[in-house]
């Protein structure tokens, strides 16, 4: 991956840490570390009276790595792939760096701060949690069972008939195959391969095998990251399961699908523990769980240790999107790195259902790193999408998006919180960014303002009739999860009160709640790309960051066109575009290197 990075000269800038000296404020100055990795550096050695400034910046480099979503660093490849970029800071030798790191209290004190993973080709360097995270997600993975008894032959190709059209879905039928003999399936495939068609059928499958075998009805459990992505989970099942025949959609009643907070039992103590656990497990005989690229490795490690050994435990996403805003690439590992022999079957879906040869071709270019075959597509224009390569990108923009957001406003104005609530999933705009020029705030604003201009009433106050929500917090007892969207809405003429109500269309439902109730909300207007997954629209505005944005990545450019469902329009240049699909977000884990090694089996 490209390395950008920018000297910090101003002696006040927050990202410089002014206490530093040698090595670790010599590596700040220069806009290779931050202000953050330094100080937790200096902090974690002064409490173990480490003093080599090596060990220091290894663990600096630590820190930085988790907080780019690495859950361990290289040391070696660090020095190899920086150097070319900023020869001239005193970067270690690998071999002196790794000898001195190997030696320091920090990593051979009885309670290590650091670990050391070794093998022919790595020397990973981990944080003392994300070590144990990540050797706890290996071991529950390799020690599930490795499989499940064969169905009848006879039976299953009955009843693969009844689940699944007639044509078309060889890749289901095969999908399903593997997951009906495994313990453990990583069901993959992009937007509009039918993960969804296969879970419902699967599920329908499962608790067919249970009742023919006597036992009692299945317990099944539907979990996503986000509360938007399992309002999503719960209406595609249901679209899904409404398809097949009465006794299908019997057995399969009353399922619903809930955040994976939600799931495991969220306490009021804690953000990262959970009332299911290792010593209280899950009761579901099937776990199914949708948007997998978004959990990250410590959700990942308290999952496994909730599930059943008797459980099927369903793992369903596409590795090729972005990964979790937190550390570790748990899908991505497992995709790239299972083998047979570890009992966990991986299930790839490939042809798409939804896009048309446009929007479908372009992520298929994406996807493979043909940036000039994406740039082509782009140009080429038509329905389905377009490349806007314009100096301002402020007029282009207001084009697409201020109609949109008039619309809507129109809507909550007359108080019709459904039209809404629709209008707004008909449109999208996505940034890379949530500051500066290219940032989500910026947006906002420049909509807002917009409006304004529009209906010759400039917006003065935060809650306005027509502003577009999006929840960022759980709260259990009004029943909102993060990822939930809505918009604030004026009660029809004629209502006893006129105050605003916020609409949330969460994954219970629409609810219509007083905005005092609403705290942790963000408007949206423009929304990031990261937190655009598990959720689309009709039509997507991509905002491109300029060239050495850090966040320009072929994931973040795949998961962001991928949102649309019939329309694409990228706001920059074909060389923005080229540099996004030509660079990876590669995250460093380990986890790819466990599972590939020998099974425990």
């Amino acid at each position: 991956m490209t390395v950008l990075t920018h000297e910090l000269e101003d002696p006040h800038d927050p990202r410089l840490a002014r206490a530093a000296d040698g090595l670790l404020r010599t590596f700040n100055e220069a806009g290779v570390l931050d202000a953050s990795d330094v100080h937790v550096a200096r902090r974690l050695c002064a409490l173990t009276a480490e003093d080599d400034p090596l060990a220091a910046l290894a663990v600096a480099f630590v820190v930085r790595a988790v907080r780019g979503g690495s859950v361990c660093v290289d040391l070696a490849s660090v020095a190899d792939v920086e150097l070319a970029a900023l020869p001239d800071l005193p970067w270690p030798d690998p071999d002196d760096w790794h000898t001195a790191v190997s030696a320091s209290g920090l990593v051979t004190a009885d309670q290590p701060v650091l670990r050391v993973l070794d093998s022919d080709d790595t020397r990973l360097l981990y944080l003392d949690r994300y070590w144990r995270e990540e050797e706890q997600v290996h071991a529950d993975l390799v020690g599930r069972p490795a499989g499940a008894d064969a169905p009848d032959e006879t039976w299953l190709a009955g009843a693969l008939d009844r689940v699944f059209p007639a044509e078309g879905y060889d890749e289901q039928r095969a999908a399903a195959r593997v997951a009906l003999t495994r313990a453990t399936t990583v069901l993959t495939g992009g937007p509009g391969t039918g993960k969804t068609t296969t879970v419902a059928a699967l599920l329908a499958l499962c608790a067919e095998q249970a009742d023919l075998a006597g036992a009692p009805p299945l317990r099944i459990a539907l979990a996503a990251p986000t509360g938007k992505a399992a309002a999503r989970l719960q209406q595609a099942v249901e679209h899904e399961v409404s398809k097949l025949p009465p006794a299908d959609r019997a057995r399969l009643a009353g399922v619903r699908a809930v955040t994976l907070h939600r799931l495991l039992g969220a306490r009021p103590d804690t953000a990262s523990r959970f009332r299911h656990h290792r010593d209280n497990r899950l009761p579901h005989d099937v776990v199914v769980v949708d948007e997998t690229s978004m959990v990250s490795l410590t959700m990942m490690a308290r999952l496994l240790e909730s599930v059943r050994a008797g459980s099927r435990l369903i793992l369903v996403g596409d590795p090729f999107q972005l990964a979790s805003v937190e550390a570790g690439a748990v899908l991505a590992d497992l995709v790239d790195a299972v083998q047979e022999r570890s009992g966990i079957g991986i299930a790839a879906l490939v042809t798409s259902h939804r896009f048309g040869e446009s929007i479908g071709g372009l992520a298929e270019a994406v996807r493979r790193g043909d940036a000039d075959d994406a740039v082509a597509l782009l140009e080429a224009g038509g329905d389905h999408m377009a490349l806007l390569d314009v100096p301002d990108p402020a007029g282009a923009v207001r084009g697409l998006v201020a109609p949109h957001a008039l619309a809507v406003l129109r809507a909550a104005e007359a108080g019709d919180a459904e039209h809404a609530l629709e209008l707004l999933e008909q449109k999208r705009l996505l940034c890379a960014h949530r500051e500066g020029p290219y940032g989500v705030r910026h947006w906002n604003a420049q909509v807002e303002r917009w409006l304004g201009e529009d209906t010759g009433e400039p917006i003065w106050s935060t809650w306005y009739a027509g502003r577009p929500l999006l929840v960022t917090a759980n709260d259990y007892g009004l029943g909102i999860y993060n990822g939930d969207v809505g918009v604030t809405v004026r009660p029809p003429e004629g209502s006893p009160r006129r105050a605003l109500r916020a609409a949330i269309d969460g994954s219970t439902g629409r609810l219509d709640l007083a905005t005092s109730r609403v705290a942790q909300v963000e408007t949206m207007h423009a929304l990031t790309i990261h937190k655009s997954q598990g959720s689309q629209a009709d039509e997507v505005v991509v905002v491109l960051p300029p060239l050495e944005s850090r966040l320009l990545t072929r994931e973040l450019f795949y998961t962001a066109i991928t949102r649309a469902r019939r329309r694409v329009v990228v706001v920059g240049s074909p060389d923005d575009v080229r540099a996004a699909i030509e660079r990876r977000a590669v995250r460093a884990t380990g986890l790819r290197q466990r599972l590939a090694g020998p099974s425990t089996d």
